[in-house]
Parts: structure tokens; sequence; C-alpha cells
């Protein structure tokens, strides 16, 4: 029998682990010894080099405090869109804050930030 391998997207797990690592302020050094894995290792799973053991995955879900759906496929659960949306009110609340010119900044910023870190 001849069946085609089902795949994930490595480099979409990827992105939403190092977006879920650094969104609650997490380095790469601290994932890696929390999952007692090689830095090395978490920057390969975060860049879509490498795939991962069912151990690792729960282990990154655990840590990350997020779902296998999420992480895997990008179906959000309620809780997780509650947290995105929750998220999205304090940064929103934070800007309102910001004079035009710190806006402006911090857009830029952002900005150079998601350019600097899309896979090439």
């Amino acid at each position: 029998m001849n069946r085609k391998r089902e795949t994930y997207d490595r480099i979409a797990v990827g992105e939403r682990i190092r977006n879920r690592r650094t969104q609650i302020g997490m380095s790469q050094d601290e994932l890696a010894e929390r999952i007692d894995r090689a830095t090395k290792y978490c920057s390969d799973i975060e860049r879509g080099i490498c795939g991962m053991s069912v151990e690792t995955m729960l282990a990154i879900s655990d840590i990350l405090d997020i779902s296998l759906d999420f992480m895997m496929f990008g179906a959000a659960s309620e809780e997780e869109l509650e947290r995105q949306s929750h998220d999205e009110q304090t940064l929103l609340h934070l800007l309102s804050k910001c004079t035009d010119r710190q806006k402006d900044y911090a857009f830029r910023l952002l900005k150079l930030y998601v350019q600097s870190t899309r896979p090439e």
C-alpha cells in the first residue's frame, strides 16, 4: 500500500510557537530549559527546519499555554480568542496614551519587527 503521508506545515507551526513565546516574554533559552531540550533545537523548530516528537509538542503546548489544535493547525479555542482579544485591547489601551509621534514610532518598530521575523 502506497499512501501519501500527511505532514504538517512546520514553518507555520514554528511561527505560532515563536509568536506565543515572544508574546509572553519568554526567551528561546528559557523555553528550551523548561522542555529539557537544546536551544538550537527550539530555534530549529521555530524556523520550521525540524519536526517534533509528540512529547515535545505536548511540553511546548503546556509551557506556552496553547492548545495543540492552535499550535499545529492555527485553530484557536474560545479561550485563546479571548486572550488574543484581551492582548489587542491592552495594546490599544497602551497606544491610546501615546502621542502621535510615539504611535508613529511604535508602528514603525512593529513593522520592522514583523518584517525581520518573517521566514525567507
